[in-house]
């Protein structure tokens, strides 16, 4: 308890001092705006590698924005002077991400209206430093935006439009530039020097201005993109999105006949196997610490340029997480926990979950994290209960923070995770790998092996909770519950009271039988649709500690 205070107090004191030097940032520009002259002009419009959908131009057109999955119609009025629907809405809004649909119209009225809400956003939020608006990563998310697509904001545009425009677009990154050593490691970061090192080279700055941007981008991913090319962050999505924006920028830094910066290249080198690593065999990435859908064209904009190529590694030893790959079948396991509490922010009580996949199908996954909910949702899915693993007396095996201060970090449970990789004779591959986030509240180490055959038609598993050291007593009323998340595509059917017949859209079927133990079918939920929270199915095996403490089961294709 005395460890858990004093984490709690330097996370206070670490978040209020960051707070006080961007407010510090924010109340000087307010009083000493930056001197100089604005760029008068853009030199280029770096790539946007990411999905575009013609439909959600059309609407924005006639006053429907179409954005986290809710819907705002202005009618008329600008969209900065309404009601938001949700707090998700405003940071895509004021993002001005969705400027990539309208430049894939580039009519004369798109642009047009482009250029509205553009000039809207300028005159509402140009100079009010304050709400989501100014938020690091809605800076650094806008100002790719603005310079990736000034095309379509600037085709037609008077020149006091381009004049305003480039005001703007100066004053958000002299802010960003200020505030960005003030702010925690992590993606935000690392997408700030990202908007940074690219404003540096679509606009006319001084040479010095290049190579400062340069070197803070190179110190960033030397210290963000782990040896084995995962994010610090263990989010298999954030993998994705920081390519999306890496690729374009070292393409425009090669236009432009810059010097790259030196860990640019080897860092997207590094990234693409660690890509390859969590993907399943349908095509889409693991759901572990925050991923949530990956839409397949995004990822293969990203995959056409892997110039690495090769298998995917068997583990990721930085990350910590493990796969166990034959022919047609992989199983991704996590086996590691937050790097730092910083780094826990969107982290996962998952640990020793893992996903199946099979031919095209993902059968057996986490719930994953949801695109646009709330945070009574996020909070839901990052509990142990939403993902396949084991959780006892319906606990979560870590604990995160109540303070909206600090925000959701976790403070306390798995600290420890050991992991052993063995490979027999006849090429069975198998992980044993334990934690001790049930230790400190119920005495008990869950520990977990899994191993898949040479041919991967064949896979078992087993579940102990082993006393842990100094545990005399064992509640007598204390319940376990294995899960196994089963994705929303595949039947279930309860073939007796020890299996389940799982069953994919194109006929692909696997049993899970479970000796001596009654697996249940029940309602679930799936938080990584696409569309929204969907309803889904999963498998649960309960079982008393006391009577009980391990498990076996086993997955196997039908023939």
């Amino acid at each position: 308890m005395r460890s858990d205070r004093r984490r709690h107090v330097g996370l206070y004191l670490r978040q209020a001092w960051r707070n006080a030097r961007i407010g510090f940032v924010r109340l000087r520009l307010k009083f000493v705006p930056p001197t100089g002259r604005a760029p008068d002009r853009l030199l280029v419009a770096p790539t946007d590698l990411r999905a575009v959908d013609t439909f959600v131009a059309d609407e924005i057109v006639v006053g429907r924005y179409l954005l986290a999955g809710r819907a705002l119609v202005t009618e008329g009025a600008s969209p900065f002077t309404l009601e938001l629907p949700s707090r998700n809405f405003a940071i895509k809004l004021h993002s001005f991400t969705w400027l990539r649909h309208m430049r894939a119209v580039r009519t004369d009225d798109v642009c047009a209206v482009a250029r509205d809400v553009v000039l809207d956003w300028i005159g509402l939020h140009g100079r009010r430093v304050s709400g989501v608006a100014w938020e690091p990563d809605v800076i650094a998310m806008r100002i790719i935006a603005w310079l990736s697509h000034s095309p379509v904001v600037l085709q037609g545009a008077e020149a006091a439009f381009y004049a305003r425009f480039m005001k703007s677009l100066a004053y958000q990154v002299a802010y960003l530039d200020k505030i960005s050593n003030a702010l925690e490691e992590g993606e935000v970061r690392l997408r700030v020097r990202i908007a940074l090192a690219m404003a540096s080279i679509a606009m006319p700055v001084k040479v010095s201005t290049v190579k400062r941007a340069a070197r803070r981008l190179d110190s960033e991913l030397e210290a963000q993109i782990l040896p084995d090319g995962s994010h610090v962050s263990r989010n298999p999505r954030a993998v994705l999105n920081l390519l999306l924006d890496l690729l374009p920028l070292r393409q425009t830094y090669i236009n432009l006949g810059h010097d790259v910066p030196q860990k640019l290249i080897a860092a997207i080198d590094r990234m693409y196997p660690a890509l390859r690593f969590f993907r399943h065999q349908d095509g889409n990435l693991a759901l572990f610490n925050g991923a949530t859908s990956t839409l397949a064209n995004e990822l293969m904009s990203v995959l056409r340029y892997d110039e690495t190529s090769g298998l995917p590694f068997k583990a990721l030893p930085h990350a910590h997480y493990q796969r166990l790959s034959a022919h047609q079948t992989t199983l991704i396991v996590d086996t590691g926990i937050p790097l730092s509490p910083e780094l826990s922010r969107t982290a996962h009580s998952g640990c020793l979950s893992f996903e199946m996949s099979s031919g095209r199908n993902r059968f057996i996954i986490n719930s994953g994290s949801p695109s646009f909910a709330g945070r009574s949702f996020q909070q839901l899915a990052r509990a142990t209960a939403a993902h396949s693993t084991v959780t006892l007396a319906d606990t979560s095996s870590s604990r995160l923070s109540p303070s909206h201060f600090i925000g959701p970090v976790m403070v306390s449970g798995v600290s420890a995770v050991k992991v052993e990789r063995q490979e027999d004779d006849d090429g069975n591959d198998r992980v044993i790998a334990s934690h001790d986030g049930y230790a400190g509240r119920f005495g008990f180490i869950h520990e977990r092996t899994i191993s898949m055959d040479a041919i991967g038609i064949h896979i078992k598993g087993h579940d102990r909770l082993l006393p842990a050291k100094g545990n005399a007593e064992v509640d007598p009323g204390l319940v376990a519950i294995a899960r196994f998340h089963i994705h929303p595509a595949i039947e279930l059917e309860q073939v007796d009271e020890e299996s389940v017949m799982l069953t994919a859209p194109d006929g692909e079927s696997w049993y899970l039988h479970v000796p001596d133990q009654r697996p249940v079918i029940t309602e679930d939920v799936f938080f990584a649709d696409s569309s929204g929270i969907s309803p889904s199915q999963q498998i649960e095996v309960e079982f008393s500690v006391n009577v009980t403490p391990e498990i076996r089961w086993i997955l196997t294709r039908r023939a």
